[in-house]
């Protein structure tokens, strides 16, 4: 008898958000860390096409493949920064999951929340294995685009923030984003910074998330004891990745496979070395982020030590976020059936 094929599942970007509600997201991307860490789980290379629009806007596709615990995926995650000024999100993309056993597609999500989702995620669940959260009270964010709203949204959850520092170089942004965060978290005190400067040595925590790709931000600026999350990868000076006393990252391949980025390129050049590498004359990068949040990371983080987290961007904590909504659409009967 012929295998009738199973039915492909499509979740819009409605229904997905309304799902990740239901779980905790810091939970699910620890998990995948210790996945990775004991080879339940992991990603495979990943693949980048990038151009340049007809206005002149770097634009990109990313695709992630990963598995997690049984469940196999991969995102594809486009973006243009040409699209802020076009009123549209700077990202988009879509989220696959396969049939284990006859690699049949069987889900297809809106990508776009679970990609910002798991970034704060992955942030915040660092953060905490850095400091606990309900001692941070100020937090300063350079860059007001989605990623500052859903990191200040997830740490506020998680018992973090009482007043933030906003900074972007759009200054009508900046506004319109402190003004709905007035409104959205009413209880949080929204200052806005004069410079990027101001921002950063006014908070023990800084979340840079932006779209820059040159560096400005130095080691100078940062306050003893402070943590540093360089989530747009680009923000943090050379000094700030070579002179913090931790540096961590959360997959070392893939940090230094893309000379696209400052950290990448530090370790081409041989003056960043992977963690458990030393070589002379070079800062080796203290540990992944699985290590951290393993609890085995075995150097004291002092309360005047400045931390650098670095997290790349991994797959596989897409496919398992999209596995927890996957399952909780299956439970409840969610989303439409597309024909094959």
């Amino acid at each position: 008898m012929k295998a009738v094929p199973s039915p492909l599942r499509y979740l819009d970007g409605a229904t997905v958000k309304s799902l990740c509600a239901k779980f905790d997201p810091l939970e699910a991307v620890e998990e995948a860390f210790l996945g990775v860490r004991a080879n339940r789980s992991g990603v495979t290379p990943e693949a980048a096409l990038r151009w340049t629009g007809p206005d002149g806007a770097a634009a990109r596709s990313l695709v992630l493949p990963a598995w997690h615990d049984g469940a196999y995926g991969c995102k594809i995650i486009n973006a243009s920064l040409g699209n802020p000024d076009r009123g549209l999100p700077r990202a988009a993309g879509l989220i696959l999951l396969y049939d284990g056993e006859t690699a049949e597609p069987v889900c297809i999500m809106e990508g776009a929340h679970i990609s910002a989702l798991r970034t704060a995620a992955v942030s915040v669940a660092a953060l905490r294995a850095v400091r606990p959260l309900p001692t941070i009270d100020r937090v300063a964010l350079l860059g007001c685009g989605i990623q500052a709203r859903t990191h200040l949204g997830l740490l506020a959850a998680h018992g973090a923030v009482k007043s933030v520092s906003v900074y972007d170089l759009s200054p009508s942004r900046c506004r319109s984003f402190a003004d709905a965060l007035r409104e959205s978290l009413p209880e949080i005190e929204v200052e806005i910074a004069a410079d990027p400067e101001s921002a950063v040595r006014s908070a023990p925590v800084t979340l840079a998330s932006t779209t820059t790709t040159t560096s400005y931000v130095p080691l100078a600026w940062l306050p003893e004891g402070s943590v540093f999350l360089n989530v747009s990868l680009d923000d943090a000076a050379e000094d700030v990745l070579l002179g913090a006393e931790h540096l961590f990252v959360d997959d070392w391949r893939l940090v230094s496979e893309d000379d696209t980025r400052l950290l990448g390129r530090l370790a081409a050049s041989g003056r960043v070395t992977g963690p458990g590498t030393r070589a002379a004359g070079a800062r080796q990068v203290d540990a992944e982020l699985a290590t951290l949040l393993s609890g085995t990371y075995a150097r004291p983080i002092t309360s005047t030590d400045r931390t650098v987290i670095n997290p790349f961007g991994m797959g596989v904590h897409d496919v398992a976020l999209a596995a927890s909504v996957h399952s909780l659409a299956r439970d409840e009967g969610a989303g439409v059936f597309l024909p094959r």
